[in-house]
């Protein structure tokens, strides 16, 4: 469209952050508050017992930030021993090291210390700024208003009902989930006119257009006139006369493509081909309303249409299968987000900042001295004090900015009675001792950390290949253009950024959230960074590298760009309005779920790498939700049940 920077204000004095060589540079912040000028000033290369030490206040590039990979990266291309030197060794001995200060690697200690004792010592080792691991949390003040974005990890959700490990975790961190509702204002966007809407941009539809949605993005009704918002998409809709018929059509059609066969072998043969093939050459509709729906599925696969199955797109509700008459159970291969669960759907539970409150709350019970109050009502206020968490005191300790290079037992794998654990803690190599080792980490960084598992373990392991991502939260000074606009939330298929809707309406404890279209709200919008034509693994190793080599000035004009074009003619001027930008980057984001398309184990039914992949050895075991290819919250709890179970330290309750 031809912006200029001073028209989209990249000159603008935001908050925002970028680094240059692993050095942090403060570019500007004219809204920031005292406490986060103070955190950007001390986090970023400071010990986590500095003062002003806060990364949930720090904005710009967040996400795996810059001093958080680099030293696994030269692990990975084998540099790192070349030039590392002789290890320090810190003196310190634990009953149990946790690689991994996620949500899965947190559930690990305290199920640890529930079958060890209260006092068994614990040490948790993060090579993030913070801990949670994508269970990440943003923070904001604009004109005085305090506010919180999810950088990852979204609620309490998954496909399938939370086991009872899981429920009981959940239960007594002290969260009612089916107490949501009273929390969650989910009636305000419809109240004030706002709907789902899609931005049709010029160079993939011909036009920039904003136009009403007239379908639900996952099946089911949406609100209203179904009649009536069809015709206002079609006056709205750039889409050729064609498109929007065929569009219509794949919405009504009652046609059956394969008579003849059963709802047992339509289901097999929808999942060998992609839903894209489906679209082109079996329901055969306009190239344009391919693109319309290509990026649906990113969401939950980070692949468009092209990689995921017609059989998964079916479950997911996307058009075009009424007239196969299916069965409603799902058939071999069908991934597991798409397969459909009363209870499970039921099950939700959303914080103001995702699911790091749940890792707020799982260390304030392994570290009470570093987070206060105790409801999950009072933990979205409470501010965390990171000089408590490596204390010697502690029985449980969280060392963050610390990459664990190596794990080895002492001895034979099957009669050693320690494992010892090599880290980097600012540019420093430090060993440590611990009697029992649990990596709850990405599980393609294992096979860099040990030689004491087989070929065929370290293989399977590689093959959790991980899902880019990133969520990108922009605070604005108002929603006012939105409100005019009537979006609550918009689809971009053919965008930068995919999606953009703004932030849930939830209140809960001392935190109370946006109301008015005058006031700050915190804009989410999410990049899945897909290579169509690749195969999933490909797509995902491709946008790996894109995301490591776009630059924070990269992600910020594409963010002012797209919104400038897609809400600029409801009074949004991208200059004045963004207050603060917090780029997550995922480069390594969600586990990977395996996929029909891809993964013929899938489709036979056969064992599954991840099976090969988590088994434990000696003194060792492994969690992270990579262990069950299982992108969730329960999944991660789950998994650190097992491992600790499989330590055979004592006896971890199940419910």
């Amino acid at each position: 469209m031809g912006f200029t920077d001073k028209e989209l204000g990249m000159d603008r004095k935001i908050t925002r952050r970028d680094f240059m060589q692993g050095a942090a540079m403060t570019i500007g912040a004219a809204a920031a508050s005292h406490k986060s000028l103070l955190a950007q000033t001390g986090a970023a290369g400071e010990a986590q017992n500095g003062a002003g030490y806060d990364p949930p206040a720090l904005h710009g590039m967040r996400g795996s930030h810059e001093g958080s990979y680099q030293v696994a990266h030269s692990l990975r291309d084998g540099s790192f021993w070349h030039s590392a030197g002789a290890p320090m060794e810190t003196g310190e001995s634990y009953d149990l090291i946790v690689v991994g200060g996620g949500i899965s690697g947190l559930s690990s200690a305290r199920f640890f210390r529930e079958a060890a004792g209260k006092n068994a010592r614990v040490l948790i080792l993060e090579n993030h700024d913070d801990f949670g691991g994508h269970a990440k949390r943003n923070e904001f003040e604009v004109n005085g208003k305090f506010m919180l974005g999810y950088g990852g990890t979204y609620a309490i959700e998954s496909p399938a009902p939370y086991s009872a490990v899981a429920k009981r975790v959940i239960g007594e961190l002290g969260i009612d989930v089916p107490s949501y509702s009273k929390h969650a204002n989910d009636q305000l966007y419809g109240q004030l006119g706002l709907k789902q809407k899609i931005f049709f941009d010029k160079e993939t539809f011909g036009a920039d257009r904003l136009a009403i949605s007239p379908y639900s993005r996952w099946g089911g009704a949406l609100p209203g006139d179904a009649a009536r918002r069809w015709q206002e998409f079609a006056a709205q809709s750039p889409m050729t006369d064609q498109a929007k018929a065929d569009l219509k059509r794949l919405y009504e059609l009652d046609s059956d493509p394969y008579p003849s066969l059963s709802s047992e072998v339509k289901k097999a043969k929808l999942a060998r081909m992609s839903y894209a093939s489906y679209l082109n050459y079996v329901v055969k509709v306009d190239p344009q309303v391919v693109a319309l729906l290509n990026a649906h599925p990113q969401p939950l696969y980070g692949l468009g249409i092209d990689a995921v199955s017609a059989q998964d797109a079916w479950g997911l509700g996307l058009p075009g299968f009424n007239g196969l008459k299916l069965t409603p159970e799902y058939g071999p291969g069908m991934g597991r987000d798409a397969r459909h669960n009363d209870e499970a759907e039921a099950y939700f539970f959303h914080f103001p900042d995702g699911n790091a409150s749940i890792a707020r709350m799982l260390v304030r019970g392994l570290v009470p001295n570093a987070i206060g109050g105790s409801t999950a009502e009072d933990i979205v206020s409470q501010q965390v004090r990171y000089d408590q968490l490596d204390q010697p005191a502690n029985p449980t300790r969280i060392r963050l900015n610390s990459t664990v290079v190596r794990v080895k037992h002492l001895g034979e794998v099957e009669t050693a009675q320690e494992v010892e654990i090599s880290y980097v803690q600012q540019g420093k190599l430090y060993t440590v001792k611990a009697a029992h080792c649990v990596l709850a980490c990405w599980h393609p960084v294992i096979p860099y950390l040990t030689n004491e598992i087989s070929a065929h373990q370290r293989d399977a392991l590689r093959l959790a290949e991980k899902v880019p991502i990133v969520y990108t939260n922009v605070a604005i000074q108002n929603w006012t253009s939105f409100a005019k606009l009537q979006a609550a939330s918009i689809y971009s298929p053919g965008c930068y950024f995919s999606e953009a809707s703004l932030d849930h309406r939830v209140s809960i404890g001392k935190y109370e959230c946006t109301t008015k279209p005058d006031e700050p709200i915190v804009l989410t919008m999410h990049r899945y960074p897909c290579q169509p034509g690749l195969s999933g693994r490909e797509q995902h190793r491709a946008g790996r590298a894109d995301l490591y080599a776009t630059s924070f000035e990269t992600f910020e004009r594409n963010i002012r760009e797209q919104l400038t074009r897609s809400v600029g003619a409801g009074g949004f001027d991208s200059a004045k309005d963004i207050a603060a930008i917090t780029v997550n980057r995922w480069p390594h984001g969600y586990a990977y779920q395996y996929n029909s398309l891809w993964d013929p184990f899938w489709l036979a039914g056969t064992e599954a790498p991840c099976v090969i992949a988590r088994q434990s050895y000696g003194r060792v075991a492994i969690a992270n939700a990579d262990a069950d290819a299982y992108a969730y919250t329960d999944c991660a709890i789950d998994q650190a049940y097992r491992a600790v179970t499989e330590l055979k330290v004592g006896k971890v309750a199940v419910s």
